[in-house]
């Protein structure tokens, strides 16, 4: 069952997963299996006002829609280019006399599409929306709760003009957007800023050791000539050489923790039992929890206590994070780092994450040669538990390079950065905006190095030079978020 630009792939029935995605043909690492605009999306309720409501792109100065004074645009080609999807909304809100949560507006941007084009399958479309899971049969109280609230304040924004659709075709979709949203990132990819529905998508399995990845991209509407302009979609690349026949799998979790918390994860979110490779044989696991080897092995009572300390620690460090009390967390860092160097192993999962946020703070705090210290040892830790083409793999090493970089160790912070443009080719592609700055900076590291190569006294008195004279780039503040997941739960 193929259709407009999706010759590639088939939809089948696998045997206790439901429906999937098959390759029609062989794809190597790096290759857009498809592209899929998406259905209907929005932008987040927090960020209405810093993100384009058509391309999610985040700007410093946005034009605001003169009517409902609700939605955001880049410009007027932003601007254009929503109105089809806007129309509607834009009355409903000056209506309504306030613009309701993300939930209840992606779904009347969905009705209002079937409203115009019914629920049948769209153009390019391998399922219609009828067809997606809503797994409404699975929720819990709570869920059901929410639902109910959901379905009341759509029903109060839903203009009485419109097609009216009945109660269980309204749950049908909450569901669907509760399962199947698909998280929208900003233009470089480290925030999260909206959900969209994306039905080809939403076919792909999950397996955590996956043959492909999605990437957002943004779009282009910046080329003189309109023709020249992409719009916002999901991209579906292969990780691995994939043959005809194979399904196309995708990670719906980080990997970064042992088989049995992901499968927790992936049954309260997805109502699913994981019986990937990875988990049924629990690879990796011996890894993510390693301790120290030699001749004065921890004892297990050791182990737990560490673990336990680690996981207090962590919470404390998140408390100070959402305080901006960085000094504070350096502090948390380096403590629980004392007491896990003699009991973990360099890859267990712990101290991995002490590492990746003690680097991450220490670069925010300018402090770079302890910083590229903990994130080598992050980033050679990641090495030996991710799969060598992971997006977030990619970007731990980027961030790894330039902290070295900044630290004045060249030679170090070139190699990473190259590695980390390497992985990133498959998983963004070229012309993605992350890989593109990443282009840049392998380039400029490559011709300090070859100065550095040439003449190593030289080299420090002019960087001594530049960086008195020009502020050295700071890097962005850290984030407390981990980095988008791949479909947007509702918290």
């Amino acid at each position: 069952m193929t259709k407009g630009g999706m010759e590639s792939v088939e939809v089948f029935t696998t045997e206790g997963k439901g429906r999937g995605l098959k390759a029609q043909k062989e794809f190597l690492p790096g290759d857009v299996i498809f592209a899929e605009p998406a259905y209907a999306a929005v932008v987040f309720d927090s960020l209405t006002h810093v993100i384009c409501h058509t391309c999610f792109k985040r700007q410093e100065k946005l034009h605001r829609c003169g009517q409902c004074k609700f939605a955001y645009y880049c410009d007027r080609t932003c601007q254009r280019a929503a109105w089809l999807n806007h129309k509607n909304e834009c009355s409903a809100i000056k209506r309504h006399g306030k613009a309701p949560s993300e939930n209840i507006r992606l779904a009347a941007r969905i009705m209002w599409k079937i409203e115009r084009e019914g629920s049948g399958l769209s153009e390019g479309c391998l399922v219609s929306i009828d067809e997606l899971q809503n797994h409404v049969d699975s929720f819990g109280e709570e869920e059901k709760k929410d639902l109910r609230t959901d379905v009341e304040s759509f029903l109060e924004f839903w203009p009485p003009h419109c097609q009216q659709f009945g109660m269980q075709f309204i749950s049908h979709i909450f569901g669907v957007i509760s399962c199947n949203g698909f998280t929208l990132s900003d233009q470089r990819g480290l925030q999260a800023v909206g959900v969209g529905i994306f039905p080809n998508l939403c076919q792909a399995n999950h397996d955590c050791w996956p043959n492909c990845t999605v990437i957002f991209n943004n779009g282009n509407h910046e080329a003189v000539r309109s023709m020249f302009h992409t719009q916002m979609r999901i991209e579906l690349r292969a990780l691995a050489k994939i043959s005809p026949g194979d399904e196309l799998t995708v990670s719906y979790v980080d990997f970064l923790n042992v088989s049995e918390e992901r499968r927790k994860q992936l049954k309260k979110q997805y109502y699913f039992d994981c019986t990937c490779e990875h988990c049924k044989k629990q690879i990796k696991d011996d890894l993510m929890l390693a301790v120290k080897e030699g001749e004065s092995k921890p004892s297990a009572d050791m182990v737990k206590e560490v673990i336990q300390f680690s996981k207090d620690t962590l919470e404390k460090i998140n408390k100070a994070r959402m305080e901006g009390l960085y000094h504070e967390v350096v502090k948390l860092c380096r403590d629980c780092l004392k007491k896990q160097e003699p009991v973990l192993g360099d890859t267990n999962i712990y101290l991995l994450r002490i590492l990746s946020i003690a680097s991450e703070v220490l670069s925010y705090l300018q402090m770079f040669e302890e910083a590229a210290d903990y994130a080598k040892r992050m980033v050679d830790g990641y090495l030996k538990i991710y799969h060598p083409n992971n997006a977030q793999l990619g970007m731990a090493v980027m961030r790894a390079g330039v902290t070295h970089w900044h630290a004045g160790l060249i030679e170090a912070g070139h190699g990473l950065i190259c590695k980390a443009y390497a992985i990133l080719l498959i998983t963004h592609g070229p012309s993605h905006p992350i890989t593109k700055d990443l282009e840049v900076m392998r380039v400029q590291t490559e011709m300090e190095l070859r100065m550095f190569q040439q003449n190593e006294f030289m080299y420090y008195k002019m960087r001594e030079a530049a960086l008195k004279n020009q502020k050295i780039q700071v890097m962005p503040e850290p984030s407390n978020e981990n980095a988008p997941s791949l479909f947007h739960k509702k918290e």
